[in-house]
């Protein structure tokens, strides 16, 4: 079975209010823009979690709740060790996914989504590395096909098979 891990960071999030504490702040509009846009790249990619584990930061699950609805159901989770992550923390959480989940949808943050996406791709040279390398920026999708099952995820195992950004999306690429 292939399976496939679909790692998201949150949208573009709104500093409008300083006195709202980190976890709290909402999309912006150009955030809440980016996610719809993503919704549509991830549909027109044919990609369809069956599990989602979303951080519980307000911009990660409203950043979710734009993506919605999905074709299929899909089981959601908001594990409070995803929020502000290290990529071992993920790690730890990918580990204990079902074996019969084929795709799962990690909606967090940065440096460790970036991180944990560098860690997979591992010593991948490719185009597609090249500009995962360059930045993870908001509400950026990197898709991943896994060589194993879930409970054996670590460094280099999986390929990086897509990248994309809204600003991208934005110009029609």
């Amino acid at each position: 079975m292939t399976r496939q891990l679909l790692l998201l960071r949150h949208a573009k999030s709104s500093r409008d209010d300083p006195s709202l504490a980190d976890h709290e702040r909402p999309l912006s509009k150009r955030g809440r823009k980016a996610a719809a846009a993503m919704r549509a790249a991830i549909l027109s990619r044919g990609l369809s979690p069956d599990l989602a584990l979303v951080s519980t930061a307000r911009r990660t699950r409203e950043t979710f709740e734009a993506l919605e609805p999905w074709p299929r159901s899909l089981r959601v989770m908001f594990p409070d060790a995803l929020y502000q992550a290290s990529p071992a923390a993920m790690l730890e959480l990918l580990r204990e996914v079902a074996p019969s989940r084929r795709c799962v949808l990690v909606v967090g943050h940065n440096p460790g989504l970036m991180e944990l996406a560098s860690l997979l791709a591992g010593s991948d040279e490719g185009v597609l590395a090249q500009r995962l390398a360059s930045g993870f920026p908001t509400g950026a999708l990197a898709v991943f096909e896994l060589m194993g099952p879930w409970s054996t995820i670590d460094a280099g195992a999986a390929k990086l098979m897509d990248f994309v950004t809204p600003r991208e999306l934005a110009r029609g690429a």
